[in-house]
C-alpha cells in the first residue's frame, strides 16, 4: 500500500477544524474572484457604458456558463477520483489520473475554442440578444474563447491540488491572476480605450498566467503527485471513472445554463436596462454564490478522501457541521449584501434606472438564499461519494425544468420582473426538499467508493 502525505490528510483530526481550514483558502479565492468581477463591472459600466455592460454580462455570459461551465463541471469527476485514491493512499494512481485528466481537458479546450470562434454570432442571435449589444457581445465572446483551453486546464489543476488537500496554492495563484486582470483592464479599457475587447483580452492573459503558475507548481513539487509530461496521456480506466462522475456534473451545469438562457430570453424581452441590471446582480450578490460554491468544493474533497479511507463516520459529521457552517455563512452574507447594496451599486454605475432595477431584483433573491443551504451541502456530499446520476435528476427536475415551465407558462401570463425573479426562489425550495428526502433514504452510500484497477 502506498503512503499518503499526512500533512494534507483530511481523514484525521477534528472534522470541523479540518473542514474550516481547508475551506477558508477556497472561499478567500472565490471572494477575490468576485472582487475582480465587481471591479470589472465598475470599469465597464463607468468607462464604456450600459450597452457594453449588457454585452459582457448578458447573453454572452449565459453562453459561457453553458459551454465552458459544462466542461469545467466535468473536472469535478476527475477531482473525486483523485480525492478517493489519494485518501486510499494510492499516490501512483493520483499521478496517472491527474496526467490523464490534464491531457483530456487540454484537447477538449482546443475543440471548444474552435467551436466558439465560429458559432458565437449564431448563438447570440438564438438568445435574441438586443441588437444594440449584438456586435460587442460577439467580439467579447470570440476573444474569450481563445482562452478556453487555458481555463479548462487551470480548473483541472486547481481541482487536483484541492483533491490532495492543498487549497492554498490555487488561492494564491488566483489572487495573482485577478490582480493581473484588474491592472490589464485599467490599461486596455481606461487608457487604450479598447472597450469590451480590452476586457476580454485582459481576461485571457490573466487565465494564461494562472494556468502557467499552476503547471509550474505541479511540475516542481517534491510531493508524490508531481506532474510529468510522460503522464500526459489517455488511459481507459481513469478516463472512464472520471467521465462516469464528470459527465453528470457537466449535464447538471448545462441544465442550469439552459434554464438560465431561457430566462435570459425573458430578461432580454424586458429591455436593455433590465439586461444590464440582471448582469449587475452578479457583481453585487455574486459573493454569496462564490462562498457557497467554495464550501461545496471543500465538502466534496473532504468526503472523497474520507470515503476513500473508509471513514464513513467522518462523512456524517461533515454533513452536520457543513450544514451549520453553510447556514451561518448564508445569514451573515445575505444581511451584509442587503445592507451594502445601494452604496455599492452607486459605485458600480451612474445609471439610476439600472441601480433601482438591480436593487429591486436583489429583494426577490437575497433574503431567500437560506433555502439553498440544503442543496449546496447535500449535493456536495453526494458528489464526493461518487453518486453522480440521481442528484442530477433531482436538480434537473426541481430547478431546471421547473424554471423552464415557469417561464413558458406563468411568465407569459404575468409578464413582469417580479414573476421572472421569483421562479428562482420557488425552484430552490422544491429542489431542497427533494434532495433532503433522497439523502435521508441513504441509498447513495452504496456507490461510495471508486476503485481503479492497477
Amino acid at each position: 500500500m502506498e503512503t499518503k502525505l499526512a500533512k494534507r490528510d483530511l481523514t484525521e483530526g477534528v472534522v470541523w477544524k479540518k473542514l474550516l481550514v481547508f475551506f477558508l483558502p477556497i472561499a478567500a479565492g472565490t471572494c477575490i474572484q468576485q472582487l475582480y468581477n465587481a471591479v470589472d463591472g465598475l470599469i465597464v459600466g463607468r468607462f464604456v457604458g450600459t450597452v457594453a455592460l449588457a454585452a459582457v454580462g448578458g447573453s454572452s455570459a449565459q453562453i459561457i456558463n453553458l459551454l465552458i461551465g459544462f466542461f469545467v463541471a466535468i473536472t469535478s469527476g476527475a477531482s473525486v477520483v483523485i480525492a478517493q485514491v489519494y485518501g486510499a493512499g494510492r499516490t501512483r494512481d493520483v499521478q496517472l489520473a491527474a496526467g490523464n485528466a490534464i491531457a483530456v481537458f487540454a484537447l477538449l479546450g482546443l475543440v471548444l475554442m474552435t467551436f466558439g470562434l465560429i458559432a458565437s454570432p449564431a448563438m447570440l442571435r438564438l438568445l435574441r440578444t438586443p441588437e444594440d449589444t449584438l456586435a460587442q457581445s460577439a467580439l467579447y465572446l470570440r476573444i474569450y474563447f481563445i482562452g478556453v483551453p487555458f481555463v479548462l486546464v487551470l480548473n483541472m489543476e486547481s481541482n487536483m491540488l484541492r483533491s490532495v488537500g492543498d487549497s492554498f496554492s490555487p488561492f494564491l495563484f488566483m489572487v495573482v491572476g485577478c490582480v493581473t486582470n484588474i491592472v490589464l483592464d485599467a490599461v486596455f479599457v481606461i487608457l487604450l480605450r479598447w472597450g469590451v475587447a480590452g476586457v476580454a483580452v485582459a481576461t485571457v492573459i490573466a487565465q494564461v498566467l494562472n494556468m502557467a503558475l499552476l503547471t509550474l507548481k505541479l511540475m516542481r513539487t517534491r510531493e508524490d503527485y508531481r506532474l510529468s509530461f510522460r503522464e500526459l496521456k489517455l488511459k481507459g480506466v481513469y478516463l472512464s471513472n472520471m467521465l462516469r462522475l464528470g459527465i453528470p456534473a457537466g449535464l447538471q451545469s448545462s441544465m442550469y445554463a439552459v434554464s438560465n438562457m431561457i430566462i435570459q430570453v425573458g430578461v432580454n424581452s424586458l429591455g436593455t436596462v433590465v439586461v444590464a441590471s440582471w448582469a449587475m446582480t452578479s457583481k453585487t450578490d455574486g459573493i454569496y454564490w462564490a462562498v457557497s460554491n467554495a464550501l461545496g468544493a471543500a465538502i466534496t474533497s473532504f468526503v472523497g478522501q474520507n470515503l476513500g479511507a473508509g471513514r464513513q463516520d467522518r462523512v456524517k459529521d461533515c454533513v452536520k457541521q457543513g450544514m451549520i457552517l453553510s447556514a451561518g455563512i448564508t445569514v451573515a452574507i445575505s444581511g451584509l449584501i442587503m445592507l451594502l447594496a445601494m452604496p455599492l451599486l452607486h459605485i458600480l454605475t451612474t445609471d439610476q434606472a439600472v441601480i433601482d432595477t438591480t436593487y429591486e431584483m436583489m429583494t426577490y433573491f437575497v433574503p431567500y438564499y437560506i433555502t439553498w443551504t440544503l442543496i449546496e451541502v447535500l449535493s456536495a456530499v453526494l458528489r464526493g461519494s461518487g453518486d453522480a446520476v440521481r442528484p442530477v435528476v433531482i436538480i434537473g427536475l426541481g430547478i431546471c425544468l421547473f424554471r423552464i415551465v415557469w417561464i413558458v407558462t406563468l411568465f407569459q401570463i404575468v409578464h413582469t420582473l417580479p414573476v421572472l425573479c421569483l421562479c428562482y426562489v420557488a425552484s430552490w425550495v422544491v429542489t431542497g426538499v427533494a434532495m433532503l428526502i433522497y439523502y435521508r433514504k441513504g441509498t447513495w452510500m452504496k456507490n461510495s467508493r471508486i476503485l481503479l484497477e492497477h
